[in-house]
């Protein structure tokens, strides 16, 4: 009597077929075309709506795939949409509250503020279509409020800062809390969810809520010396803040001075630039399962790796894109970068090992050449 073969067996046998019979295409490119967002598949999501906020400012909102984890408020997600055939990633902070996407629509939102020369920023909020298809990443990030919360809470953002800040006031009941938010953004057409900020006070009614904006065209900026007068038990506050470099300097220094740096949360949208090289050319090789290809990046002093090579379309591996989690670590295998932190210059040669680094704090000091494996290719 003859046996079956085992099910494994003829399943993998007639994927072999399907993959031949499909050639160039293997089947589950067909399953793309018909089923992007299903279990298994890289990890997309389609646009369904796109939601004015301000002249310059639209809140997107996402089906994700089904194999999205989640995600806690205040952090943020990595997209990936193609312009011009070309894939960009950028970095958005969730908008909507978790249990939208978990136990409600299955949607959640992030919110893009279109700015100057900011190509993907500006192609969301005014050319792209519901329907778009994106690629995702899991959320990631730590500005993220405790689990026990503190009775006395205080945000600070700037422009297009409030959005994680926006994520949290959505999403959790501060009952017994004593919060205020001072927002700051040039007009008052120019405030990003202006109307939830209105109805704050009404969405939390168990907790004492004080929201100030500030309209800097007309005050000037929010600066620490500030907070004596429109927040003065600030010293008796945790405090969330999120906005322009300069703004998150100054509070950061702040706090430091009165010994108070446990209690300030800060989330930046690039790393502070400190000092800055003078520039070069950035050769990327990536190898992957088909061969080995290179992409060539000319960039200035002040612009990162990892932002450099995924203007150009690369595909590079990233996580907070504050040199914190070391996420995007790649091997350079010569040349030389200058961390624009503090303006460390690493190099190294072809004839040393390669030299680990974190593309998203350095840029390139002359020249450099930078390995990319298959997993990221």
């Amino acid at each position: 009597m003859t046996l079956a073969p085992p099910a494994p067996r003829v399943g993998r046998l007639l994927t072999r077929v399907a993959e031949g019979l499909a050639t160039p295409f293997v089947p589950a490119d067909y399953l793309d075309l018909f089923a992007p967002l299903r279990h298994g598949a890289e990890l997309r999501g389609r646009i369904v709506a796109i939601t004015p906020e301000t002249a310059d400012a639209a809140t997107i909102t996402i089906r994700p795939g089904r194999d999205w984890s989640g995600h806690r408020p205040g952090q943020y997600l990595r997209l990936g949409i193609d312009i011009d055939g070309v894939r960009r990633w950028r970095a958005y902070s969730l908008t909507s509250a978790p249990e939208r996407c978990e136990r409600g629509d299955g949607l959640l939102t992030i919110t893009v503020k279109a700015i100057d020369d900011g190509l993907v920023s500006t192609y969301l909020v005014r050319q792209a279509q519901p329907g778009t298809l994106v690629r995702l990443e899991q959320a990631c990030g730590d500005f993220v409020l405790p689990d026990a919360l503190p009775e006395r809470l205080l945000f600070m953002t700037g422009g297009s800062g409030i959005t994680p800040v926006m994520g949290m006031l959505r999403s959790h009941r501060f009952d017994g809390c004593d919060i205020v938010v001072l927002h700051s953004a040039p007009t008052a057409a120019d405030v990003i969810f202006a109307a939830d900020l209105d109805a704050l006070a009404d969405a939390q009614a168990g907790a004492t809520v004080r929201v100030i904006t500030r309209l800097t065209d007309a005050e000037g900026m929010l600066a620490p010396a500030d907070l004596e007068q429109v927040v003065p038990d600030w010293r008796e506050r945790h405090a969330w803040v999120c906005g322009p470099t300069g703004m998150l300097d100054a509070f950061a220094d702040h706090y430091d001075h009165a010994g108070l740096s446990e209690a300030l949360h800060v989330e930046r949208f690039r790393p502070s630039v400190i000092a800055t090289g003078e520039g070069g050319t950035v050769t990327i090789e990536s190898t992957t399962s088909a061969g080995t290809s290179v992409a060539i990046v000319d960039v200035d002093g002040a612009t990162t790796i990892l932002d450099a090579a995924e203007d150009e379309g690369v595909l590079m591996p990233s996580g907070c894109r504050m040199g914190i989690c070391f996420g995007c670590v790649l091997p350079m295998t010569a040349g030389s970068v200058r961390d624009l932190r503090n303006g460390k210059l690493t190099e190294t040669t072809p004839d040393d090992p390669p030299v680990m680094v974190q593309t998203c704090i350095n840029a390139v000091a002359g020249s450099c050449t930078i390995e990319r494996k298959d997993s990221f290719a």
